[in-house]
């Protein structure tokens, strides 16, 4: 009898649920059109700024639509606390017809050139649309560096594995606030950064240490499968090793934070910290850059 009552109880309760259940729909609110800012300045090399507008989450994005966010009718300005220029706006185009808009510094005229000197403070000035936008950023001192890389076999594979594991040997300064970056670039291809691509130095402060550089990764085209943070025997691998300041370091760290996050249900939403002022998203970023190169022999 009593096998019977809970069985009882429970359709009536899976009765009453189903009868309260009721369908909402939630419609999202429009947000305004924002400005979003990708700008960075690196030691020896012009300063490269792109803008867009921002998309609607729920956009239809291709090459057209990306094409037409950018922005390539605003005035822009950099200075170096010396010497302010206006950036020039260029049109790219890749082989595969994909084009893309970015401002920079006018080679055709020196004295309208800013090269990234390391130490050196820069501030950017955006007009667009009657309105103005300003940020800055600091390439640091090169303090932070790779002492040497080394390749070893992928752990728990037979050695004839045709993957390995690149490792590198690093000294951080004494004293906290040593923030890093780290791209990676096999054989002609682009520079990439880190699926997790930026550290502080909180555990690791003023100590020399060995960790492992996983294959950075073209966040619009990610390779799927069990060695997609391998390198493969045969390859030439450029890593790029970039000490940069903590405004950097947040932006980074919640951008890739926010990427990560995405279409996972468990997880908080988050914010991505930038440093352009009046309400636009994105950053300007100095970057003091160490690059190093190893083969690896098939």
């Amino acid at each position: 009898m009593m096998k019977y009552s809970v069985v009882l109880f429970f359709l009536l309760i899976t009765l009453f649920t189903s009868s309260c259940e009721k369908d909402i729909q939630i419609t999202p609110s429009s947000q305004s059109v924002q400005l979003v800012v990708d700008a960075q300045i690196e030691n020896n090399s012009p300063p490269v700024v792109i803008l867009s507008t921002s998309l609607n989450y729920f956009s239809t994005i291709d090459s057209t639509t990306l094409y037409n966010s950018f922005i390539n009718n605003a005035k822009v300005f950099l200075s170096d606390g010396t010497k302010t220029i206006q950036l020039k706006n260029y049109e790219f185009k890749f082989a595969n017809g994909y084009r893309y808009n970015f401002y920079s510094t006018d080679l055709s005229d020196p004295t309208h050139t800013i090269l990234g000197v390391l130490g050196k403070t820069y501030q950017l000035t955006i007009d667009y649309n009657g309105a103005l936008y300003n940020s800055e950023t600091t390439i640091p001192l090169l303090t932070k560096q790779i002492d040497s890389l080394w390749y070893r076999p992928v752990p728990n594979r037979p050695l004839t594995d045709s993957f390995v594991v690149l490792s590198a040997k690093i000294t951080d300064p004494p004293g906290l606030g040593n923030y890093i970056r780290f791209y990676t670039k096999i054989n002609a291809k682009d520079f990439f950064p880190g699926f997790n691509s930026v550290f502080d130095d909180n555990v690791v402060d003023g100590k020399s240490y060995a960790v492992d550089l996983p294959k950075g990764i073209d966040k619009n085209n990610i390779e799927k499968g069990e060695n997609n943070s391998f390198y493969k025997k045969g390859d030439t691998i450029t890593v790029k090793f970039c000490n940069i300041n903590k405004a950097s370091y947040e932006f980074w760290r919640t951008w890739e934070y926010a990427y990560q996050s995405i279409g996972n249900p468990f997880s908080s939403p988050g914010v991505v910290i930038g440093n352009i002022n009046n309400g636009a998203l994105g950053a300007f970023c100095g970057y003091a850059a160490q690059y190093k190169k190893i083969i690896i022999p098939k």
